[in-house]
């Protein structure tokens, strides 16, 4: 015999929910998205703070460096530094620091005394041009060596392709950057030592041209050196892809060997090397700067290390947050992509 129900209660209460159901919310896609914007917006501000106070401790003052060797007044010199601005107290600086930075206000540079902003734009696209074609070629070149090593694994054109680019990618940069000068363009005299084009050069196309004569030595290094990481990525996704159930299947089916490498074993190795490519390339942006400081490439690394010697704080500061920007920006891109090739992130 059942006992009856207490006083005040229902008969068709609901049930409680049980136990590890999941409770309403966002959906999972939109949960992702937004702690990936919110981490990347985090990460950015502690970019701005930490350019600020980075650059406030490297030796040697800004108005002495523009000066040195000229006849000059203290009164000229205190002109100078409130011109710059340096006269004011640290916390006054880094608040209009803040305010220039969030309405895209970079300041005035204290040697070529034209806005940051101007020289970023002007030197922007030689090194988006520089990084952008190494980046391709290095990817492709990555992409296709990896394919054939990891296909043919053990095999001589495998071990010839790994210790090459192994070989290379322990190489720095500048080093190999001059080493390529001495023997191409000072010695051989195939390739300009420097510059992004001649002057007289006249005529689209040989404008163009001209160019991409100036470009061979920069792209070189730039490859030479990026290329095994997405080759060896490549490699060893393939590798693991080797030996799975359904390209035994696809095999089975009576499927040819080039047939079952392009359909089937590629396409699921590509995943972790299209991230890797992402994640790069902001660190591409950024990684020019020796590359064009060594070829005097006009772009943003060339503008870097010049605002460096003195140091002109708008340009280096801006600088900083842009490459690091271009950083963040590109993880989060590999961030927003990666779901859409693997939709098990999403869940």
């Amino acid at each position: 015999m059942t006992a009856p129900p207490a006083a005040g209660a229902t008969a068709d209460a609901a049930p409680a929910p049980r136990a590890g159901g999941r409770r309403p919310g966002l959906p999972p896609t939109v949960r992702y998205l937004g702690g990936r914007v919110l981490t990347a917006l985090v990460s950015l501000l502690a970019v701005m703070v930490t350019s600020f106070f980075l650059f406030r401790v490297l030796p040697g003052d800004p108005v002495t460096a523009l000066t040195q060797g000229r006849a000059v007044t203290v009164e000229q010199l205190e002109a100078m530094r409130r011109d710059f601005g340096l006269d004011q107290p640290l916390p006054q600086q880094f608040l209009d620091y803040c305010l220039g930075m969030l309405t895209l206000d970079f300041g005035t540079s204290y040697q070529y005394r034209v806005p940051v902003s101007d020289l970023i734009l002007e030197r922007l696209g030689p090194t988006l041009l520089l990084a952008g074609t190494g980046t391709l070629i290095a990817a492709v070149l990555g992409l296709v060596l990896g394919t054939r090593a990891g296909w043919r694994r053990g095999s001589v054109m495998d071990r010839v392709d790994t210790g090459v680019a192994l070989t290379l990618w322990s190489v720095p940069s500048f080093w190999l950057g001059l080493l390529l000068i001495v023997l191409l363009a000072s010695g051989a005299g195939l390739f300009p030592t420097s510059g992004m084009s001649t002057p007289g050069v006249t005529g689209p196309l040989n404008v163009a041209l001209d160019v991409a004569h100036h470009m061979v030595l920069p792209v070189a290094t730039m490859v030479a050196v990026v290329y095994a990481q997405y080759m060896m990525i490549m490699r060893s996704s393939l590798v693991d892809e080797a030996g799975a159930d359904y390209l035994t299947t696809a095999r089975a089916k009576g499927l040819r060997d080039a047939l079952v490498l392009r359909r089937h074993a590629v396409p699921n190795a590509l995943l972790p090397t299209v991230t890797l490519i992402f994640l790069n390339l902001g660190r591409v942006v950024s990684g020019v700067i020796l590359i064009e400081t060594v070829f005097a490439w006009p772009g943003l690394g060339s503008l870097f290390y010049s605002g460096l010697r003195v140091p002109d704080l708008p340009i280096v500061q801006a600088l900083f947050v842009v490459f690091a920007g271009s950083v963040i920006l590109m993880n989060l891109l590999a961030d927003l992509v990666y779901p859409l090739l693997d939709p098990r992130v999403r869940t």
